[in-house]
């Protein structure tokens, strides 16, 4: 054999021993929540058993190529915390980890299997991949055709595919650790095209040198590629290579009869950030798409999934992406990060609606963060930070705090000159002035604040109340408010 120096070398590079997994996206645009649950599954695998994560950039389809999409993947699996130990950035000892750059690999191994009769050349006008549907390998002639002719004619330059051969009798039997054993007759399957005829590797082929060469142990991917298992079963049995665990998981349905599709409007990793929710959020309730743990705990650190990861919690179901179970866990980790946190992820938001440079934003987000379920909502509610909203007099009514517009211009009357005597403008002293001024009118404390707060805001649901309100606007500005709901009121009287 002409190549069997260099494939003994290629086989001594295999690192062996160890867990290892890969994640092989293809650059053609945005990640999907598919592609990132494969990434986060594949990941916890590697994790939970102590292995290595690799990345792999899957670029054969030229066509499909979108510029700047590699840097997609490069961004969200870092957001994710999903680390690779090897990988195009980061090396590794079966690189390179492009597929374009692994090129030389894959014609080799094809002519290896044309030698061992499990592949041939076809030389037939229509043998490119995408021709494969309606590919009858009995009504081909190449398959048939001597190994000389074969030989000839490619030697002397004619175009040609290699083509896998597959048994025309028989069955093939493989193994999946959702689905289990599934059998299928070798007479369904195509001889699908393995090199094209530019030479580069058809996905289904390269996946398999990939595969192999990278000593990768667990191959995690959509069930959609259940049906392409047995041929790829059927090329390793002809190199006489172990055969990697398979984890084909259901899909990620956008409801019971759709798929997921951006085409559709459904969000990518990237759309989801956008829309205010956090990564963690994200990561958490993607890993329990078509997964269970078990128990009714649903919230767990990246380092807890990886404790806790075990194949035999995925599911044959298709799981149903639901948005509002998605923005149940996206306020559950809004409360619990700290204050500061919080105040840096929700400053742009803040500043989309408080442009005034002296309202600080993290004493906005203090009043926001046990209200707030995904960060976009943030902006609608402090529209009236930066600008008194027009408002009907009608919302110093407010049967529970006993207000009325005529007893709100009183109070904010009397309150008026108690406010202006403060020097130190702090919420304790915002609220002593009100709560005495309550005691000395011998009323509930709701009927000073009720019009306070009316006239600060011009608004009846706020985050936070009449004090913070009036302590983050300021002095002057709670001042020029109140007396702007005084000439209302009085207008009105």
């Amino acid at each position: 054999m002409i190549y069997e120096k260099w494939f003994s070398e290629q086989e001594a590079r295999i690192p062996k021993g160890e867990v290892r997994t890969r994640f092989a996206p293809s650059p053609t645009g945005y990640m999907h929540v598919g592609n990132l649950r494969t990434a986060l599954y594949t990941w916890l695998i590697a994790r939970h058993n102590k292995g290595k994560f690799i990345l792999r950039i899957e670029d054969t389809d030229q066509e499909r190529l979108v510029e700047g999409a590699v840097d997609v993947i490069y961004r969200t699996l870092t957001e994710c915390g999903l680390d690779h130990d090897e990988g195009p950035d980061v090396g590794g000892p079966v690189g390179p980890y492009i597929q374009t750059e692994r090129r030389g690999l894959y014609g080799k191994y094809a002519e290896l299997l044309v030698e061992k009769g499990s592949a041939y050349r076809c030389f037939c006008e229509k043998c490119e991949a995408d021709e494969d549907a309606g590919f009858e390998k009995a009504a081909d002639p190449c398959r048939s055709m001597s190994k000389e002719e074969s030989d000839r004619r490619a030697a002397a330059g004619e175009p040609h595919v290699i083509r896998q051969r597959i048994p025309e009798e028989g069955t093939t039997t493989f193994h999946d650790e959702i689905f289990g054993d599934i059998t299928v007759e070798n007479k369904t399957l195509d001889d699908q095209v393995l090199i094209k005829r530019d030479g580069l590797p058809t996905y289904n082929f390269a996946n398999v040198i990939d595969d192999h060469l990278m000593g990768i142990t667990h191959v995690v991917r959509g069930s959609e590629y259940l049906s392409s298992s047995p041929k790829y079963n059927l090329l390793y049995e002809a190199f006489g290579w172990p055969i990697p665990c398979y984890v084909h998981c259901s899909p990620v349905m956008r409801d019971a009869h759709n798929k997921m599709s951006k085409r559709h409007g459904d969000p990518s990793y990237e759309d989801l950030i956008a829309q205010g929710y956090l990564t963690d959020a994200v990561v958490n309730y993607v890993a329990l798409l078509g997964w269970s743990p078990g128990g009714e705990r649903e919230i767990y650190t990246m380092k807890e999934l990886a404790e806790i990861f075990e194949l035999k919690g995925l599911s044959k179901s298709p799981a149903i992406f639901d948005i509002e179970k998605l923005k149940f866990f996206n306020a559950e980790y809004i409360r619990a990060m700290s204050p500061e946190d919080f105040a840096k992820a929700a400053e742009p938001f803040i500043r989309q609606a408080v442009k005034n440079p002296d309202i600080d934003p993290a004493a906005i987000a203090a009043l926001l963060q046990q209200r707030t379920e995904v960060l976009t909502d943030i902006p609608e509610k402090l529209d009236f930070f930066d600008t008194l909203p027009e408002y009907d007099t009608a919302l110093f009514v407010h049967k529970k705090s006993k207000t009325d517009e005529a007893g709100s211009l009183e109070m904010l009357k009397a309150m008026l000159p108690v406010f202006e005597a403060i020097d130190d403008w702090c919420d304790e002293n915002i609220l002593t002035a009100m709560t005495d001024m309550a005691a000395r009118c011998e009323c509930k404390n709701a009927k000073v604040m009720w019009p306070v707060r009316i006239a600060a805001a011009g608004k009846a649901v706020t985050p936070g109340g009449a004090v913070e309100i009036c302590r983050i606007l300021g002095k002057n500005e709670t001042l020029r408010r109140m007396n702007i709901a005084i000439e209302k009121l009085s207008a009105k009287a």
